[in-house]
């Protein structure tokens, strides 16, 4: 994908998980399904991930060269990123740290939700004005996957939000596949 497609896919992904999580009612919205996160819980988590990656892009590139560095090898293709994250997931990978979630309040949901797709919004800007070379020059931490190149770092985004809306529908259909 060129970084237009990117950030094409990153606001409409997001924008799609905002529309699904905002139609559900307050007990939905908290439900939980054998002790797994709520979509509050979700959306909150969303935020908290996409939050410093628009940090990052943020930054001068110096910055980003000085704290984290430079690749050693080409960006691995969207496909291959996805398949990398499943095979952590299924060794048991999970969030930690910061990117645990905390309850969101339903009457706070789109305090919550204007925070996620603003914050999209200024990494699509953000990768728009960016040269096409530098998303696979520069690279960020990930706390699962490693270091990640600037498009790799993108390409999780979009596929990690597609997860977590795949994760709320999961609550109420339990027979759905991942």
């Amino acid at each position: 994908m060129n970084k237009i497609e990117i950030a094409e896919k990153l606001l409409a992904y997001h924008q799609a998980f905002i529309n699904y999580v905002e139609l559900l009612n307050k007990e939905q919205f908290e439900k939980k399904l054998n002790e797994k996160w709520s979509a509050s819980q979700h959306t909150d988590h969303i935020y908290k991930s996409i939050a410093p990656v628009n940090l990052a892009f943020k930054l001068p590139k110096f910055l980003l060269k000085l704290f984290f560095g430079k690749t050693n090898r080409p960006s691995k293709s969207f496909d291959e990123l996805i398949l990398k994250y499943q095979s952590k997931l299924q060794l048991g990978g999970k969030a930690m740290g910061r990117f645990i979630p905390t309850e969101i309040k339903f009457d706070n949901r789109n305090t919550s939700f204007n925070n996620i797709i603003n914050t999209t919004k200024s990494i699509c800007t953000l990768i728009v004005k960016m040269d096409e070379k530098e998303l696979d020059l520069y690279i960020l931490p990930h706390p699962l996957l490693g270091k990640l190149t600037l498009r790799e770092m993108l390409y999780f985004t979009i596929y990690h939000v597609e997860h977590h809306q795949k994760l709320i529908e999961k609550i109420f259909n339990p027979n759905q596949t991942l």
